[in-house]
């Protein structure tokens, strides 16, 4: 399985550097287009199939309340204080076991994570 990521605009630019030397195919939004709106940041992760991975808690209402379409997955980072590399570390450690999220919405912190089935809009 092949992985698409998107990369959030919160996503800290050595934790990108980081994945990209790794070989992961990804849009950083950083890079790329920042100052993006979230429903727009969701409808490129629709639209070229990638895998959101962000610190915005926001992108759960986008899903479950309006039921916007989803991406492929969503992985919501929950730690407050990190080194700046370290997010990529929990996003390849997530990445070993892909068909596990794929279809997800993943909640990860150094403690514990969780899943749940993303809505899909019919």
């Amino acid at each position: 399985m092949t992985i698409k990521l998107l990369l959030n605009e919160n996503f800290p630019l050595p934790a990108v550097v980081v994945l990209r030397r790794q070989g992961y195919d990804l849009l950083a939004i950083k890079e790329n287009c920042a100052g993006s709106s979230d429903v727009d940041v969701m409808a490129i992760a629709v639209r070229e199939q990638r895998w959101i991975v962000t610190f915005d808690r926001d992108y759960g209402e986008l899903i479950f309340s309006r039921r916007l379409p989803p991406p492929p997955a969503i992985i919501l980072l929950r730690e407050a204080h990190y080194r700046p590399s370290e997010p990529a570390e929990w996003v390849a450690a997530l990445l070993r076991t892909p068909q596990r999220f794929d279809g997800q919405f993943v909640v990860f912190s150094r403690g514990a994570v969780r899943s749940r089935p993303l809505l899909q809009v019919v």
